[in-house]
């Protein structure tokens, strides 16, 4: 089980130190629930030095798929390595939608990740007019095998998928624990066919608007592993709610 909290283009330094604080007071020893945060790239240093001795992960939010150079604004994936991340979010439906990012380059970025030693979280989902249209499947099944053409995994933690149905991200929308569920075991057929007896131990995170309202009923699913809060992982007691269902949902498996 892993929790994962993408901040998105929220906090300030200050305001970053503060959450991330709360929320390591807020979960204390997580267990069986692997729990990690997605701050902005400019609070990255403050949030790992924050996070010195405790149980949770450091990841970021995006990353550029070659080693350096000349590429104004951009983060290498060994500079995120040097603030002390151990995962990266790649392929965001934010990320696809406003900055142009395909699945072959999602690809690249996968290559990158796993080069320098890093986790990376791969996001895929449909939108409603393609939910709407029954393409759902087809959508996904496109974008998982694209992002993970040539991929090879020595072991299931080096990857991580997160399903999001984008009609669900910040909407207050949230796909039923049975729509999960069906999306989650086709990526996991997905993840079998590639990787074989492996892909049982993948990650799948459901990624659509998760808070403390509807974590236990999405997490006790068989196929969903965890979580990509986006909104709830910026209030500490909601975050800690949501790693208590994971732990909820551990216990009881």
């Amino acid at each position: 089980m892993l929790i994962a909290g993408n901040w998105k283009m929220n906090t300030t330094l200050d305001t970053a130190r503060t959450l991330a604080n709360e929320v390591v007071a807020a979960v204390g020893d997580p267990g069986a629930v692997q729990v990690a945060m997605c701050p902005p790239f400019v609070s990255l240093d403050a949030v790992f030095n924050t996070l010195r001795g405790s149980s949770v992960k450091l990841g970021a939010q995006n990353m550029h798929d070659v080693d350096g150079g000349a590429y104004t604004g951009e983060i290498a994936a060994s500079m995120l390595r040097s603030v002390g991340c151990d995962y990266v979010i790649l392929g965001h439906s934010e990320r696809r939608q406003y900055f142009g990012e395909t699945d072959a380059g999602v690809n690249r970025k996968v290559q990158q990740a796993l080069k320098h030693g890093l986790i990376p979280i791969v996001c895929v989902g449909e939108v409603l007019d393609e939910r709407r249209a029954g393409k759902e499947q087809a959508v996904v099944k496109t974008q998982v095998e694209k992002a993970l053409q040539d991929v090879t995994l020595a072991n299931a933690a080096q990857l991580v998928i997160a399903y999001e149905p984008v009609w669900a991200i910040g909407t207050g929308e949230t796909a039923t624990p049975e729509q999960a569920q069906e999306m989650h075991a086709f990526i996991r057929s997905l993840l079998t066919a590639q990787y074989g007896a492996m892909a049982a131990d993948i990650h799948i995170l459901y990624g659509g608007s998760m808070k403390p309202g509807n974590a236990a009923d999405l997490l006790s699913q068989t196929d969903v592993d965890g979580g990509l809060i986006g909104g709830a992982s910026l209030k500490a007691p909601d975050f800690a709610a949501i790693v208590t269902a994971g732990q909820n949902a551990v216990a009881g498996a």
